[in-house]
């Protein structure tokens, strides 16, 4: 079996993606038909998707409700009941599964008071809350833990696990492994051996594989986790199972 059959081989649930045109230095864009079209191709499951504004994603999981995931992408400057009532929203009228927050997109730290009321209406509504790690000054692991350690009752996953930077990426698998309801997402970071650190250390069920579309390609992200040193099983934990788990499809 070729690297690319094996790539395929596995069944898949894309924990982090996005739809939509990015401008600026990003210049990108993906709809949700090439998004599911990639999935079909590399045997992806579900996918995990948030956009901000947030009426793209939602219009999305309403149209392609078994292949889309709803993650709701709030901005917690906005005020707690402005955050609460889009919460509460998306849930109950579009079965959104979980919370994403963009600390460097909106300029506050993950432990700022201001994500309080959302760390808590998350609890109470018993969704995980997945947070953007990996970029200073507003978005480092050592922020994301403050808040974990306040509300250990909430899942929260570090989105990126650290991203590009070395040291945040061991920031992020450190964290994780002193607080217990700290989970880690893969896409974007490029050290493939730190997969099987994290999985090995933090926890076996406390690491996912992520694609990051439309900034990734599938069979980049696809790669790294399987030249990983992960077995077979291993690898379905990541790839698979521990999302499933995670946002309890």
């Amino acid at each position: 079996m070729n690297i690319e059959e094996r790539m395929k081989s596995f069944k898949k649930i894309d924990a982090h993606s996005h739809i939509g045109t990015f401008g600026g230095w990003a210049s990108c864009s993906i709809t949700p038909e090439e998004l599911i079209a990639d999935m079909d191709e590399y045997n992806v499951e579900k996918a995990v998707i948030c956009t901000y504004p947030q009426k793209e994603s939602i219009d999305a999981c309403d149209q392609y409700p078994d292949r889309f995931v709803g993650c709701l992408w709030v901005n917690p400057t906005e005020g707690a009941k402005v955050v609460e009532a889009q919460i509460r929203d998306a849930v109950a009228n579009h079965n959104f599964k979980a919370v994403k927050l963009h600390p460097l997109s909106h300029a506050y730290l993950a432990n700022d008071e201001c994500v309080f009321p959302v760390a808590e209406l998350c609890i109470e509504m018993g969704l995980p809350l997945m947070i953007h790690t990996g970029h200073p000054p507003f978005s480092l692991p050592w922020s994301v833990a403050q808040l974990a350690d306040r509300y250990p009752q909430l899942p929260i996953c570090q989105i990126h696990m650290g991203h590009g930077n070395g040291m945040f990426v061991q920031a992020a698998i450190d964290m994780a492994k002193k607080y217990p309801n700290l989970y880690l997402e893969t896409s974007g970071m490029p050290m493939h051996y730190k997969i099987k650190e994290a999985y090995e250390t933090v926890g076996s069920d406390r690491i996912m594989w992520g694609l990051d579309a439309p900034f990734h390609h599938p069979t980049v992200e696809m790669q790294r986790t399987i030249v990983s040193g992960l077995t077979d099983d291993q690898l379905n934990d990541v790839f698979y199972n521990n999302a499933k788990k995670f946002l309890k499809l």
